[in-house]
C-alpha cells in the first residue's frame, strides 16, 4: 500500500480519528491503574532486550524486537493477579486470516499471516458511541482520481470467496473474540522494513480483515450496519518505534461510499526509549 493509510481507509471504508479513543486514554491517564509503577519492569525489559540479551556486543533487531515484545507481554501478565480478565486472554501465532469484500465494482481479499493475535473469552466493547457512529454518514472518503486506489494491488484469481478468522480451534474454544494483533518489523536491513506510514496501513487492513471475518461468522455474509460493532486493536513495532491502533467494524455493507462508515484511531510513531547505546563512546574525553 504505497499511499499508507490513505489508501487503506478507502478499500475498508474508514473515517480516521487521530489518537487514541477516550476510553482507551482513559485507561492509560488514570492513576489508579499504577502504571507509573511499571515504569522501572519496562526500563529493565528494554535493558535485558537491548543490552543483555546476547553474547555479541550489540543484539541484531531481528534478535531485540521479539525478545522486547516478549519482555512487555510479562509485564502485562503480572498485571492480572490485579485485574483478572487479562487472565482470559491467549497468544496464537502464525494465524491466517482470509476476508473478503466488495467494494464499488471491485472484489478485494486481505489474506495472510495476521501477526500474532491475541484472543479474549469476551469482545471488545464498541469505544465508539451510536451517535459517533450515525455522525459518520457525513464523512467523505478520499479518492485518488485519476488513480485507481487499488494501483499496487496484487491481482490474483480468487477460486474460492473465503471469510476466516484462520483459527482451527475447532467449535466452543473459549477465546474466539479477536483482541489486539501485534506485528513486530525486525527485519535488520532497514529496506527490509515497513516504514511507519506502510505498517500503520498494514495493521488497518489486517485489524479489518480479523473484525470482518469475525462479523460475517457472527451475523453472516448480507451487507449491514452491525447492531454490536467488532472491535480489534492493532500494536506495531520495530523494537523502538511503536504504532498503537483501535479500529470499530461499524458496518459491512462496503460497496458504496454512502452511509455508515467504519473508525479507526491512531496514535503514531511513539519511541519507548531514545537510544541504546551498546558500544562506548568518547566525546571530549568523556566515556558515555
Amino acid at each position: 500500500l504505497f499511499p499508507g493509510v490513505r489508501q487503506a481507509q478507502w478499500l475498508t471504508k474508514t473515517k480516521l480519528v487521530e489518537g487514541l479513543p477516550p476510553a482507551v486514554q482513559g485507561i492509560v491517564d488514570n492513576p489508579a491503574h499504577g502504571l507509573r509503577e511499571l515504569e522501572e519492569r519496562a526500563k529493565h525489559a528494554v535493558s535485558h532486550a537491548r543490552l543483555w540479551d546476547t553474547a555479541e556486543v550489540a543484539p541484531r533487531r531481528e534478535q531485540y524486537c521479539p525478545v522486547l515484545f516478549e519482555n512487555l507481554i510479562h509485564i502485562c501478565r503480572l498485571m492480572s493477579g490485579k485485574y483478572p480478565s487479562l487472565s482470559k486472554r491467549m497468544l496464537a501465532r502464525n494465524c491466517r486470516i482470509a476476508a473478503t469484500w466488495e467494494r464499488e465494482s471491485i472484489l478485494l481479499q486481505v489474506r495472510g499471516l495476521s501477526g500474532i493475535l491475541m484472543n479474549s473469552t469476551t469482545p471488545i466493547p464498541p469505544v465508539a458511541s451510536k451517535e459517533e457512529i450515525v455522525a459518520t454518514k457525513e464523512h467523505v472518503l478520499e479518492t485518488f482520481y485519476p488513480i485507481a486506489p487499488t494501483i499496487d494491488l496484487q491481482e490474483v484469481n480468487v477460486y474460492k470467496e473465503l471469510n476466516d478468522t484462520g483459527r482451527s480451534f475447532g467449535d466452543g474454544y473459549p477465546y474466539s473474540h479477536p483482541h489486539t494483533l501485534f506485528f513486530l518489523e525486525s527485519a535488520n536491513v532497514r529496506t527490509d522494513r515497513f516504514r511507519p506510514e506502510q505498517l500503520r496501513a498494514k495493521m488497518l487492513m489486517f485489524a479489518f480483515g480479523n473484525a470482518l471475518a469475525k462479523a460475517k461468522a457472527l451475523h453472516g455474509n448480507d451487507p449491514k450496519v452491525l447492531e454490536q460493532p467488532v472491535v480489534v486493536q492493532s500494536i506495531g513495532t520495530d523494537g523502538q518505534l511503536f504504532q498503537f491502533m483501535v479500529f470499530q467494524l461499524n458496518t459491512t455493507d462496503l460497496v458504496s461510499n454512502d452511509g455508515v462508515k467504519n473508525l479507526v484511531w491512531v496514535d503514531s510513531d511513539r519511541n519507548l526509549y531514545e537510544k541504546a547505546q551498546c558500544v562506548p563512546e568518547v566525546k571530549k574525553r568523556v566515556v558515555t
